[in-house]
């Protein structure tokens, strides 16, 4: 009878699924896909600025970094910060790390221009075990003591440029491939 291969071949389909998920590979599945997809160019950050201009950042809060050492937001007022947050298990994060890391390495000596990304985790050592081993080039640090409201977001990863002036030019909820000349001049530009 058909009806039996296909529940077979159903029940089949979720144990690879279950299997994956359970291993903890799911995450890191669909992140690579994602990532592939991203560098299809399909995936870019949206240029049309929303009106911010209301929307100083708040500079108070401080992080941590994978040394223990206190990072905090004070110290980059004055200079153009490129913000991310992310967490170690969120697929569409991992996938456009790599991406990040292209953009960075390509700006890193551009002056007063900073890179800042924040683990999420509930745990400062998922996050740091997960970027163990990566040949990714960027500064991480953890929300160890929390958000302000400036980094308040409803989903990540969430991407936020703020400019020299301390105002919010750039906000972004979901995944995109930031590594784009188009991206990179409006970078250097804040």
């Amino acid at each position: 009878m058909d009806w039996k291969k296909e529940v077979k071949s159903w029940g089949l389909i979720l144990a690879f699924f279950a299997f994956l998920y359970f291993t903890g590979l799911l995450p890191v599945i669909q992140g690579g896909i994602q990532s592939v997809l991203l560098s299809t160019g399909l995936i870019k950050p949206k240029l049309e600025i929303p009106d911010l201009t209301d929307q100083n950042f708040d500079y108070r809060g401080q992080f941590k970094d994978f040394e223990g050492n206190v990072v905090d937001l004070q110290d980059y007022r004055g200079k153009t910060v490129f913000i991310n947050l992310w967490a170690s298990w969120c697929g569409p994060c991992r996938a456009e790390m790599p991406h990040i890391s292209e953009l960075y390495k390509s700006v890193k000596d551009t002056p007063n221009l900073e890179f800042l990304l924040i683990g999420l985790d509930k745990d400062i050592r998922k996050s740091q075990g997960f970027m163990e081993g990566k040949t990714w080039s960027f500064p991480v640090v953890h929300a160890s003591y929390g958000l302000n409201q400036s980094l308040q977001s409803e989903s990540i990863p969430t991407t936020l440029v703020v400019n020299k002036e301390g105002k919010i030019v750039f906000y972004q909820q979901g995944m995109s491939n930031f590594n784009t000349d188009e991206f990179r001049e409006f970078l250097v530009s804040q």
